[in-house]
């Protein structure tokens, strides 16, 4: 185990007096470690600010808020696929932030999503971190999210997994769930991503699947667990996916169902350094034998001069074919990894079998040389079978220092075997989030949380709707202080 995990944990009990600005590249910061750096030292801002937004040519700002969001994702209502909804972190306040749209992601509507109480004899505060989305074939969406509980002289409290849904496509959130939770003396949890079983053939139609690393601390915790529900997200049932007798050294973990209602995880092993995948074909109650995708390079994450301040994770995105053509059930799964040149870029690797194994890895990307990618997701297009992967991009910095980014897109027609070159490229202006467009250190206005561990993309009908943290309004006066990261998106065709 990372000697800062452990660190991590010794520290649950500790009262975080002086946060340090500064990020190190040092295996398992967890990306809510930079709001609580903040929401530790700092009244938690009170409103969320504008919650409508323009488009900007082909680019779209979802948030258009004060202050910094980041690490962002998306999904699409498959019945009404005009309705998408997103979600984000927020450094300088307290929940989560959702937002929806209606016009096919021509505008947008935020919304806070709920919070529990403090602990029980306890005057902590608490605050969300780690947004993923996914609606069922009913159209009720279903947003995952960790709380951390700190505060009252102790540090840490405690965390526990939250789902909150949604009725009326993500205008408002009705209720919520909080579960599985853990003072960190076993464990603490991180980074959960949830889908659902949205094949309509499917014996286990709209059961929602829950899946995260849970951090070890102690000799029972650690490990990917997985919750399933099968009452429209009521209850959760938890299981371990991964091998119950090892190091749990793990993270990134995402879940993805086949056509037939086969359930997946996949997850980034940075003790045997590889992206591992499970399956189960009973809903989540049974597991079967951890199976290799890929060796890989690079174990944890790597620090990019993109960004100043964090490491870029290593992490798997994956999802299965479910279009009813040629590749009916063929899984995919993208994941960065280091070139022999010391940067980075996006491979994928796909399996006809139920991941019983899988073809040999590939680069997605254009062959230019000294550029970095990172921060990929990858989403099969339900309707046509296309396979879409979008990722940020080094490319357009022209000085050769490879701190400016944008958002790419490519695609495959063909299962994943041929990718569209060259790469299309989204975002209409480039970020800089290693000196925040000239003001540097990048702390002093964004808390050094950059784009967060990951982005988003979801694709259905034939347009695809990649979502980032994006900078090039991170200067702007709003408010009494600056817009710092907006979230962004655009439609692709």
């Amino acid at each position: 185990m990372s000697s800062l995990r452990t660190t991590l944990f010794m520290g649950l009990i500790l009262v975080a007096s002086t946060i340090a600005l500064a990020q190190t590249n040092t295996p398992d910061n967890p990306s809510w470690w930079n709001k609580y750096q903040y929401l530790s030292t700092h009244a938690a801002s009170p409103n969320a600010g504008s919650s409508s937004s323009a488009a900007v040519g082909p680019n779209v700002d979802v948030s258009n808020e004060c202050g910094p969001q980041s690490e962002t994702y998306v999904t699409v209502n498959t019945s009404r696929p005009k309705n998408l909804a997103g979600g984000s972190n927020e450094i300088f306040r307290d929940p989560m932030r959702a937002y929806a749209s209606f016009d096919n992601g021509a505008s947008w509507t935020g919304v806070d999503a709920p919070l529990p109480p403090p602990l029980s004899g306890t005057n902590d505060i608490r605050f969300g971190s780690d947004p993923s989305l996914v609606f069922d074939t009913r159209g009720n969406l279903f947003y995952s999210y960790i709380v951390v509980f700190f505060g009252g002289g102790n540090g840490i409290n405690g965390t526990e997994l939250a789902v909150a849904k949604s009725t009326d496509g993500g205008k408002s959130f009705g209720s919520a769930n909080f579960f599985s939770f853990s003072s960190g003396k076993d464990h603490f949890n991180d980074k959960p991503m949830i889908t659902a079983d949205r094949s309509l053939s499917s014996p286990l139609r709209d059961n929602i699947y829950v899946a995260w690393d849970a951090a070890s601390g102690g000799s029972s915790g650690g490990g990917i667990r997985v919750a399933h529900s099968s009452d429209r997200g009521a209850t959760f049932t938890v299981n371990r996916a991964d091998d119950p007798h090892g190091p749990g050294r793990s993270i990134g973990a995402v879940p993805f169902v086949g056509p037939n209602g086969e359930l997946y995880v996949a997850w980034n092993d940075f003790s045997a350094n590889a992206i591992i995948v499970n399956r189960s074909f009973d809903g989540g109650n049974t597991w079967g034998t951890p199976v290799t995708v890929s060796f890989k390079s690079l174990a944890f994450d790597i620090g990019i001069p993109a960004e100043s301040f964090r490491g870029a994770l290593e992490y798997p995105a994956c999802d299965a074919d479910r279009s009813g053509d040629a590749h009916t059930g063929r899984l995919h799964c993208a994941w960065m990894d280091i070139t022999a040149l010391g940067t980075t870029d996006i491979f994928t690797a796909f399996s006809d079998d139920n991941g019983a194994t899988w073809s040999a890895r590939q680069s997605v990307t254009d062959s230019l040389g000294l550029v970095d990618r990172f921060n990929q997701w990858l989403s099969v297009d339900p309707t046509d079978g296309s396979v879409n992967v979008s990722f940020y991009d080094t490319r357009n910095d022209r000085t050769g220092s490879r701190y400016q980014t944008d958002i790419y897109f490519t695609q495959s027609a063909d299962g994943g075997v041929n990718w569209r070159r060259p790469n299309t490229r989204v975002s209409s202006v480039s970020s800089n989030e290693h000196d925040c467009n000239g003001v540097f250190p990048c702390a002093a206005i964004n808390y050094g949380n950059q784009q967060g561990d990951y982005s988003g993309l979801v694709s259905f009908g034939g347009v695809s709707h990649p979502i980032w943290t994006d900078s090039r309004n991170n200067l702007q006066v709003c408010g009494s202080g600056l817009r710092m990261e907006e979230v962004f998106t655009a439609a692709v065709e």
